[in-house]
């Protein structure tokens, strides 16, 4: 498994078998917020401007999207402010600039019903885990997992994959995503997809924002995390009794870790075979998806399908 970000670089197959004829139009709007960490570069939310601008979208950035309390975008009340301005201003699609922390402090204070009323499609990743998995656990509501202002549409260099991604997800063309996967697990299944940050996940563990899902297909990454805390986070989702009741466990990249001299060969080799000896349900590796440049958009709460053949792994988002 690739764990460095550069071996992520387009070494995957993407199949769009788009049938345009059922396809709606991409949403042409995009509003932007900062539920979670300080944006230090806002030239880059400019940029990011510019560049979903120059894929169609319309953009409006929220009025505190740029401010900053200690670490955060604001303070709590300013945050959660700018996610209720977000469910009555025009813009269809609702997107996190960047993730970092501070989404945990306002989950109880968020109106889960109101956010799933206002058929806004949500996107973000890594600390907006939290708000994915929060409204799907309170409501069923559907929204995405994928890329974000600051990192990706507003980085040096956007990658050209990920914005046809973004693109096709939230048209409802994307509907085969299949990736290399030399090593996975023989699996032909279907279930509710979830998940996101590793660490967001297990944060959630024994709170009302622990989405409660049998047969699942749960995805995961993380960055910065040392394999062993990678592995630590694992066992407590199997022992508290969540991984064993799924039917895929898929992983994007773990990336940005350093090993130290008494980890003695233990990498995140070792803790994938221990996932598989352990938990006993199928593992899926190389999903497109992380703290990495190309990824993919996936939505968060929606039935669909995963299966493995000869070293490709097909993630079938769409059923015709």
């Amino acid at each position: 498994m690739p764990v460095q970000a550069s071996a992520a670089h387009h070494d995957h197959h993407h199949d769009h078998d788009s049938h345009h004829d059922h396809c709606q139009p991409a949403p042409d709007g995009i509003y932007l917020i900062s539920p979670s960490g300080a944006v230090s570069d806002p030239a880059a939310v400019d940029l990011a401007c510019q560049r979903l601008q120059a894929l169609g979208f319309k953009t409006a950035v929220d009025r505190t999207a740029l401010a900053v309390h200690e670490r955060f975008a604001g303070t709590d009340k300013q945050r959660l402010a700018g996610i209720q301005r977000a469910l009555k201003q025009k813009h269809p699609v609702v997107m996190a600039t960047r993730g970092g922390y501070g989404l945990s402090r306002l989950l109880p204070f968020i109106d889960w019903a109101a956010v799933a009323q206002s058929g806004k499609q949500f996107v973000g990743l890594s600390d907006f885990t939290l708000f994915n998995l929060a409204l799907l656990a309170k409501t069923g509501a559907q929204s995405f997992s994928g890329p974000m202002a600051v990192g990706d549409f507003g980085a040096k260099k956007l990658d050209d994959l990920t914005a046809a991604l973004f693109n096709e997800a939230l048209s409802g063309q994307l509907e085969i995503l299949s990736f290399e996967s030399p090593d996975a697990d023989k699996v032909d299944a279907r279930g509710v997809l979830w998940g996101g940050n590793l660490a967001m996940v297990a944060a959630l563990v024994g709170t009302p924002y622990m989405p409660d899902i049998d047969g699942g297909i749960l995805f995961l990454e993380d960055v910065a995390e040392h394999p062993y805390r990678v592995e630590r986070m694992l066992s407590q989702l199997w022992q508290a009794g969540i991984l064993g009741r799924q039917k895929a466990i898929v992983l994007g990249h773990f990336t940005d870790y350093k090993l130290a001299k008494n980890d003695n060969g233990f990498d995140m080799a070792s803790v994938i075979k221990w996932l598989r000896s352990t938990v006993k349900v199928p593992v899926v590796t190389g999903l497109p998806y992380g703290h990495v440049r190309v990824k993919a958009t996936l939505p968060v709460g929606k039935h669909v399908g995963i299966a493995t053949e000869k070293g490709m792994a097909y993630l079938v988002l769409d059923e015709h």
